[in-house]
């Protein structure tokens, strides 16, 4: 496959919105010309206890699930899910005050959209 421009953003749990700590638990990229939307997450419950031990990981882990079914288009994700790639990851990348936040939106070119997903995450996340 030849290079192809790629979006992605971090996910972040920010407990405490106060003190902008925040712990990334995922990347989300989505490359148009490859038809690419592709979440990878996982939430590290001890680092999560060790940054804010009153938060519980139970509701920001549905939180990060609802995400994973919206980026792959999962009819269980709700409408959102049903949208077309883009505006699912627009949708994804928009800002929030919520405890689940993305990054600012990076860009990049790749031959290989998931396999750069992977090395953003083991780099950013793992």
């Amino acid at each position: 496959m030849p290079d192809t421009p790629f979006a992605y953003c971090v996910l972040r749990v920010v407990p405490d919105v106060e003190r902008a700590e925040f712990l990334n638990v995922g990347v989300v990229l989505f490359a148009r010309q490859a038809r690419f939307l592709e979440a990878r997450i996982a939430l590290d419950r001890e680092r999560l206890a060790a940054l804010s031990p009153d938060c519980d990981p139970d509701p920001v882990t549905r939180h990060l699930d609802a995400i994973a079914r919206v980026a792959a288009g999962d009819p269980d994700g709700g409408r959102v899910a049903s949208m077309e790639p883009s505006e699912r990851f627009n949708w994804i990348a928009a800002p929030s005050s919520t405890v689940v936040q993305a990054s600012p939106v990076h860009t990049g070119v790749t031959s290989d959209p998931a396999a750069k997903l992977e090395a953003l995450f083991a780099r950013l996340v793992g």
